[in-house]
């Protein structure tokens, strides 16, 4: 029951509709529902302390406040809900505006063709609580530069690890290392809350350098284990400026007598725009020492193509959002489609993120999509949870 205790708001301008969308959420044993009849009413009960929402269901053709008005207003809000926007308007038009949902910061779980039916709505209300726990909370604490350094020097940052899979062979084929702050008063910090100011404020090297030699050293132990497979890390667009990157990511692995082949570099789209001289003398010396080369966030940049071309990558990383549309979206399964074709005539393995359900498995094999992770599999995890994790999948699998 994906609805289970949680609070929707629908918003409806047609009686009929509206009464039939709240009784089917009544179905799954929703903890309240709220319903407005236009975006006015909508914000006004957003803005109800005594009236919490998890997730407000929206019509878009309104009277009034419509639904595209209404989006905008709750992102210059900064009221914390999930929306579900429904409409029976153009597939290509609906496409448009989960886009500009999304560029005004919205948690969009999704955007459905009318009329809504069970099928439609639960998978979609059931990303709430993944989505949810990714995004940052108001109540969240911001750290200074010198409290995220201290951090640092006091051994409180480790990686965690999220399995890829190789979807052919259901093999074990790697993990990608992701950083996670043990704070002493905080618990357990994700990156949005340290990166961003790491890498505006300087100090990036520093989390790269100790993501770097944990990884590699924890890597070396895999053997031990009668476990194979590269470990993936992902270097900032700030660490390539710095044309000694290459040699000093180098020395780490060494040290950890690791070979290069076994460790795959992850650098976005974004990363390639920037001092390009240089990112490209970092990244080539990298490949020709041996070490993996990817491009994460396939799609999202502005030159993706330009990119393939001119650094000699090895694997080729689908965006998550393309994944988690091509079920709904026409135009991203053809740019998911597009993308593992061009991997395979490349010659490189293709690897989409952000798989959260059986269908995006069973889509991504029909596509022939080489290697997968997200957490329909498994989510990120400490180094000695990843050992035990990787034998219970080999002895199932």
């Amino acid at each position: 029951m994906p609805g289970k205790r949680l609070n929707f708001l629908v918003t409806e301008d047609h009686d009929f509709q509206r009464r039939m969308l709240v009784r089917m959420l009544r179905g799954v044993d929703a903890n309240a529902i709220y319903e407005a009849s236009d975006g006015m009413g909508a914000l006004a009960i957003l803005q109800d302390p005594s009236k919490p929402v998890d997730i407000v269901i929206s019509d878009l053709d309104m009277p009034g406040m419509d639904g595209m008005a209404f989006v905008r207003n709750l992102g210059e809000s900064g009221v914390s809900v999930s929306i579900i926007l429904a409409s029976a308007l153009d597939r290509n038009l609906l496409a448009s505006i989960q886009t500009m949902a999304e560029a005004y910061g919205i948690n969009l779980l999704g955007v459905l063709e009318k009329p809504l039916t069970p099928e439609k709505l639960f998978p979609i209300i059931a990303r709430h609580s993944t989505l949810a726990a990714r995004l940052p909370h108001p109540t969240d604490p911001v750290f200074s530069l010198e409290e995220i350094l201290a951090g640092l020097r006091d051994g409180e940052f480790e990686p965690y690890y999220q399995p890829k899979i190789e979807m052919a062979t259901r093999r074990v084929s790697g993990a990608e290392s992701l950083a996670r702050w043990h704070h002493p008063q905080f618990g357990l910090v994700a990156p949005y809350a340290f990166i961003p100011t790491l890498e505006l404020q300087g100090g990036i090297d520093t989390l790269t350098d100790t993501m770097v030699d944990k990884t590699v050293a924890f890597r070396r132990t895999w053997a031990a284990h009668d476990i194979d497979g590269s470990v993936s890390i992902n270097l900032s667009i700030r660490s390539l400026v710095d044309v000694q990157t290459a040699d000093r990511l180098m020395g780490l692995v060494r040290a950890h007598h690791v070979a290069p082949r076994d460790v795959v570099m992850e650098v976005t789209e974004s990363a390639l725009t920037t001092d390009v001289g240089h990112t490209l003398e970092n990244l080539a010396r990298l490949r020709m020492k041996g070490f993996g080369l990817s491009i994460d966030d396939y799609g999202t940049g502005y030159s993706s193509m330009q990119q393939l071309i001119r650094i000699a990558f090895t694997e080729l990383k689908i965006d998550q959002s393309f994944v988690a549309n091509a079920s709904r979206q026409e135009s991203a399964r053809v740019i998911l489609e597009a993308s593992l074709g061009m991997a395979r005539k490349l010659n490189i393995c293709s690897v989409a993120e952000g798989v959260e359900t059986q269908a995006d498995w069973d889509m991504l094999v029909q596509l022939g999509c080489h290697t997968v992770q997200g957490y329909l599999i498994a989510r990120p995890m400490p180094c000695e949870e990843y050992l035990d994790w990787v034998k219970k999948w080999t002895q199932s699998n």
